[in-house]
Order: C-alpha cells, then sequence, then structure tokens
C-alpha cells in the first residue's frame, strides 16, 4: 500500500450514476477560493515567509531538518495506521471506524507543539495526536472493537480517554484548565472537536467559563468542512474562528493541511495560556478526505470535484516536496519508512485479530446501580434471539 496516496481510497461512484451532491457543492473549497489564514508551505511545499505570518513563523524558526522529517513519519504512519483501521472494520474486525484521512497535519502539527506536562483532550478521531502522545495504536483499535472502553490510562500520557457525546470534552477540559491555574501549574491544555460540535451549547458554555476565568486552555477545532452530510456554511454565518471574539479571547484559522503552520500556530497559542493570558481558538482549515464513519456515504452528499481539488493539497505530499526540494532528505529515507509503514500495518493487524471477540451481554451490565426488571428482560431477549443463531446452524 502506498501510505501518501488519498486518490487511492477515493470512494467511487458506479459508472451511469449522477451526482445529486454535485448540484448543492460544486468545488466550495477549489484552488484559489480559500479564506485568508496562516501558512507557512504552500500546497506545492514552498515556504512562506511574508509580514503575515512573521509572528508566528518564529515559533519554527528553530526547526531542523531533522525534525521536519520526524513530522512527515508522524503523518505517514499516522494514515498507515488509519488505513489499516479502515480494512479491519471492512473484513468485519471493528464495528466502526473513524478516519483522519486528509487531516493529519492538524493533529501532528498540533500534537508536536505539546508539553509532556499539558493535557489533551480529544473527540474519537484524534488518532494522530494520539501517536504523539504515545499511545498504543492498538488500544484506539480495542475500544471500535467494543472490548475495552478506551484501554489506556489517561494520567500516563496526559491524553483524556476518547469522547463519543459530541463537545463535551471542551467543558471537561474548562474544568482541568480552570483547576491547574488554581494549583499554579504553568502548563496547558488543549480540547480537540469539529465544526460540528461547534454548534453545540457544550462548547459555547466551555468558551463562556474559559474567557471569564481565564483558563489555560486551547480550543483545537479542526474544520473538515463536513459534519457528517451537512456542510459548514449550514452551521455558521461568519468564519468558525471568528467565534471567538464574541467570548473575549483570540481565534486564528491556519492551514490545516500545513504540519509546519500548524506547529507554529499551536505553539504559540499553548504559549499564551501558559503565560496567563486565558484561552484561545485555534480553526485549522483542513478536509476530511473520506467518510464520517465507515458507515457513512460521502457521496451521496458530496461532490467529487471538491475532493479532487483538496487532494492537490494533500499534507503528506506538501512536506514531502518542502524535503525534497530543500535537499533535507533523499530516496533511502523514504524508502525505509515505507518499510517501517508496513511492518506498523502488519503488526496492527495480528494485534487486532488476537483480540477476544466483544462479551455480547456487557452492554446490560450497570445500567443501574441495583439492577432492573426491564433490563433483566431486555438481557433475555437478546438471549434467546443470539441463541437462535445456534439453532439455525444445527447447534454449532
Amino acid at each position: 500500500m502506498t501510505v501518501e496516496s488519498t486518490a487511492a481510497r477515493k470512494p467511487r461512484r458506479s459508472a451511469g450514476t449522477k451526482s445529486t451532491a454535485g448540484k448543492r457543492t460544486t468545488a466550495r473549497n477549489a484552488p484559489g477560493t480559500e479564506p485568508q489564514l496562516v501558512q507557512l508551505l504552500t500546497p506545492e511545499g514552498e515556504r512562506v515567509k511574508n509580514a503575515e505570518n512573521a509572528a508566528y513563523d518564529k515559533y519554527v524558526a528553530d526547526v531542523t531538518p531533522e525534525e521536519l522529517r520526524g513530522l512527515y513519519r508522524d503523518m505517514v504512519l499516522t494514515r498507515r495506521f488509519d488505513a489499516e483501521a479502515t480494512s479491519l472494520q471492512r473484513q468485519g474486525e471493528l464495528g466502526l471506524w473513524a478516519s483522519l484521512l486528509g487531516q493529519e497535519a492538524a493533529q501532528i502539527g498540533s500534537g508536536r507543539a505539546l508539553r509532556d506536562d499539558d493535557y489533551v483532550f480529544p473527540t474519537y478521531r484524534e488518532h494522530g495526536v494520539a501517536w504523539c502522545r504515545g499511545v498504543d495504536p492498538t488500544n484506539l483499535l480495542g475500544m471500535f472493537r467494543g472490548v475495552n472502553n478506551g484501554g489506556w490510562d489517561p494520567n500516563g500520557n496526559n491524553f483524556h480517554l476518547y469522547t463519543i457525546v459530541i463537545g463535551s470534552q471542551t467543558l471537561h477540559a474548562t474544568g482541568y484548565a480552570m483547576g491547574i491555574a488554581k494549583d499554579g501549574a504553568d502548563s496547558a491544555v488543549i480540547a480537540y472537536f469539529g465544526d460540528g460540535a461547534s454548534s453545540q451549547g457544550d462548547v459555547a458554555e466551555s468558551f463562556t467559563f474559559s474567557a471569564v476565568y481565564n483558563a489555560p486552555v486551547v480550543f483545537f477545532c479542526q474544520n473538515n468542512q463536513w459534519a457528517i452530510s451537512e456542510p459548514t456554511e449550514k452551521q455558521t454565518r461568519v468564519p468558525l474562528y471568528q467565534r471567538a471574539q464574541g467570548f473575549g479571547f483570540p481565534g486564528v484559522r491556519v492551514d490545516g493541511n500545513d504540519v509546519l503552520a500548524c506547529l507554529a500556530v499551536t505553539r504559540w497559542a499553548l504559549e499564551r495560556a501558559r503565560n496567563g493570558e486565558g484561552p484561545t481558538l485555534v480553526e485549522a482549515y483542513t478536509y476530511r478526505m473520506g467518510a464520517h464513519t465507515t458507515s457513512d456515504d460521502p457521496t451521496k452528499y458530496r461532490a467529487d470535484e471538491e475532493r479532487e481539488a483538496w487532494e492537490a493539497k494533500d499534507p503528506i505530499l506538501r512536506l514531502r516536496r518542502h524535503l525534497e526540494t530543500s535537499n533535507h532528505t533523499d530516496e533511502g529515507f523514504f524508502a525505509e519508512l515505507e518499510t517501517e509503514s508496513e511492518a506498523l500495518g502488519r503488526r496492527v493487524r495480528e494485534a487486532v485479530r488476537a483480540m477476544p471477540d466483544p462479551d455480547h451481554f456487557a452492554i446490560f451490565e450497570n445500567v443501574y446501580a441495583d439492577g432492573h426488571a426491564l433490563v433483566d428482560e431486555e438481557r433475555a431477549q437478546f438471549a434467546a434471539y443470539q441463541a437462535s443463531f445456534a439453532d439455525e446452524d444445527g447447534g454449532k
């Protein structure tokens, strides 16, 4: 598998089928129409230096070629893991999977900006951030297989368990940030959420409390353009980063496909938090190249032309071009990385297939502290349903 290719994983519509999505969204984000944002690497991999970006450029001025190769490696391996997880779900090994395809730069850039003592509150798609925090990828898959509730100790990596309830983790992050501020710590907190979650009341409440209490928290919104089948313009009349103004703290929009810009802007926002300057909203303007989850079919609501326009801005290809034109690496590096990525894929695949099957009856446990007659009835009905399959197979 070529880990850099997004086109290889593009959902294809059967021949002769017309796209109704194309009538509604015809390349809304075509090149040349993007809103103004912080960008340090163009899609062609060229370094951008101008007065508008000077305030952020200094935060990556000391990044070495070795560190750039490290960022590239992070993105490639994260994409390889993500591709393997998608395949495993299609093979029935996982119940569901939420792919991050196309969002690697936003997650790796922000994840590598964090210090060890900073605390992360993710949603359920932050596989790249989990990678940066040292969480074993197989632990993520255990949750999506249904054999654990997360599988890692949040305090071991300062990386909270995945949050399925949309937007609620921003409240957890704000409360935690208020607590460490009272403790006198100089660390920071970062909360990840998507453009869809930005419409949740929990997020607005988090903005209010963090602003009033000057909490050291960074709200990192990955605007991937689609909240399942709902485009961003159906949720807001202003760019998402501008919402911060109404709550009294700064917001900034960064090119979410530019790993260097995401690293710089997140470092800047975290520094503000640590210095007692309060919260920041970072909107990483990116794109979800695949489905919302493996239960979704984006061809039903999204135009092929839109995706193709974003494929030209692939975050991994962008950094590779920069590495090559800057003579920061050679073909040997890429070959070794390809070997490493295949080894990661095998390790993940073998680990998942070695996991036990989920306990089908675990869903009935802990619903009520002392049990409940209705739950007992439902458990019995489900047991009879499961037994029917054995009867159909002749008791096997």
